[in-house]
C-alpha cells in the first residue's frame, strides 16, 4: 500500500512539475490556456455562459501572447503564424458574442478552432 501511495505521489509530483515548467517557459500561453479551458470545456457540454461572460479576456490575453517572444523551444515562423491565426479566432469569438443574436452553434464551432490552434501551438509548433 505504501509503494502504491508513493508511486501516486511521485506521479502527482512530477506533472505539476511539467505544469509549472512549461507555464515559466511561457507564461502567457499558461494564463491563455486557463481563460481556454475555462470557456472550451463547458462549451462542450453545452453551457455557453463562460465563453460570452470571457470572450474579451479570451482576445486580450490571445493578443498578449502574440504580442511576446517566442520561446527558443518553438519554430518562430509556424508559431507565429498559428498565434495570429488564434488571436483572429479568438476577436471572432468576441465579435459574434457581441452581436445581437449570437448563435451558439457557431460559437462552439468558432472555440472547437481556437481549442485545435492551441493545441496546435502547443504541440506542432515546439522544435522537434
Amino acid at each position: 500500500m505504501k509503494k502504491i501511495a508513493l508511486l501516486c505521489f511521485a506521479f502527482m509530483m512530477t506533472f505539476v512539475s511539467f505544469a509549472q515548467t512549461k507555464t515559466a517557459v511561457w507564461p502567457e500561453m499558461g494564463s491563455f490556456h486557463q481563460l481556454m479551458s475555462s470557456t472550451f470545456h463547458p462549451a462542450e457540454e453545452g453551457n455557453f455562459a463562460p465563453l460570452k461572460e470571457k470572450a474579451a479576456d479570451l482576445y486580450r490575453a490571445s493578443k498578449l501572447w502574440y504580442s511576446v517572444d517566442v520561446p527558443a523551444e518553438y519554430n518562430l515562423k509556424l508559431t507565429k503564424k498559428t498565434l495570429e491565426q488564434l488571436m483572429i479566432k479568438c476577436n471572432d469569438i468576441w465579435a459574434e458574442v457581441a452581436s445581437k443574436t449570437p448563435s451558439d452553434v457557431k460559437l462552439k464551432v468558432m472555440i472547437t478552432e481556437a481549442h485545435d490552434l492551441f493545441h496546435k501551438i502547443s504541440g506542432e509548433c515546439k522544435k522537434k
